[in-house]
C-alpha cells in the first residue's frame, strides 16, 4: 500500500461491461514448471524452500481445474493468502513501487498488495476464469489512509464484484467492503476510471503492467498480453 490522494467515487462505477474473449491462450497455453522451475534455478541458484512454494503453485493449479468459479477464487485466494507475508518493496525490492512475477514473490515468500493481486490474477486467468470478468483495482484503503491494491472479479457485467484482498482473508461483495474506495481498474484489455464504461487508456501504456509480462515470458510462461 502506499499513500494517495483519492476522491470517494464508488464501486458501481467501475461495473464495467466488456466483451470478447481475448487473451483465451492464457488459460489453453502450457505452462511447463520444469522449465519454469529450470529458469529460476538459473537465475536464483539453489531455491531451498522456495521449490517447494512453486511446486504447490502447480499442485493447486491441477487441484483447482476441475472447481466452480466460486470454488477457484476462494482456492486461490486463501492458497496466496498464506502463502506470502506482506513486505513492502522499499524493505523486499529496495524500490518504491515493484511489480513482482508470481514466481519472483514465490521465492520470497513474500510481497505487497500488488503481488498479491497480480498472482492470484495471473492463477485465475490460468485456470480458465475470462480476463473480462477479472480486474485488477487501485483502492484507497481508508483504515489505513493509503493506496491498496486488490483483485476484483465479476460474475457478469453488471455483476456486483467480489473482492479479493490480502487484508482479509474472506471474499466479500464490494458493498461489504466499506473500507475501501476504488480509484482505477485494468486488465490486459485495458484501464477504466470511475465514472465512465469506455476504455480509458490502453494497459499497453502501462509500463509496469508491460513489464511483469515481459518477465514472466522470460520465465518461460505463456501469458499472451495478460
Amino acid at each position: 500500500m502506499r499513500r494517495l490522494r483519492v476522491q470517494g467515487w464508488r464501486w458501481r462505477l467501475l461495473i464495467l461491461s466488456i466483451g470478447g474473449g481475448l487473451l483465451a491462450g492464457l488459460s489453453l497455453a502450457d505452462w511447463d514448471f520444469a522449465l519454469i522451475l529450470k529458469n529460476a534455478e538459473s537465475r536464483y541458484g539453489n531455491l531451498g524452500p522456495a521449490r517447494e512454494r512453486i511446486l504447490d503453485w502447480e499442485a493447486l493449479l491441477k487441484s483447482s481445474a476441475a472447481l466452480s468459479e466460486a470454488d477457484k477464487l476462494n482456492e486461490v485466494n486463501r492458497f496466496f493468502n498464506r502463502k506470502f507475508r506482506f513486505v513492502d518493496d522499499i524493505k523486499l525490492w529496495r524500490e518504491n513501487d515493484y511489480w513482482a512475477t508470481p514466481v519472483e514473490a514465490l521465492v520470497k515468500g513474500a510481497g505487497d498488495c500488488e503481488d498479491y493481486s497480480l498472482a492470484k490474477y495471473f492463477t485465475l486467468r490460468r485456470l480458465g476464469i475470462p480476463s473480462e470478468k477479472l480486474r485488477i483495482t487501485y483502492v484507497k484503503a481508508l483504515n489505513y489512509n493509503q493506496a491498496h491494491m486488490v483483485l476484483t472479479y465479476y460474475a457478469s457485467p453488471t455483476a456486483e464484484p467480489l473482492v479479493l484482498d490480502n487484508l482479509i482473508n474472506d471474499i466479500r461483495p464490494a458493498s461489504q467492503r466499506k473500507d475501501l474506495l476504488p480509484v482505477y481498474a485494468f486488465n490486459a484489455e485495458g484501464l477504466y476510471l470511475p465514472g465512465s464504461n469506455a476504455r480509458k487508456s490502453d494497459s499497453k501504456k502501462l509500463s509496469r503492467w508491460q513489464d511483469v509480462l515481459k518477465k514472466m515470458r522470460a520465465e518461460g510462461f505463456a501469458v499472451g498480453e495478460g
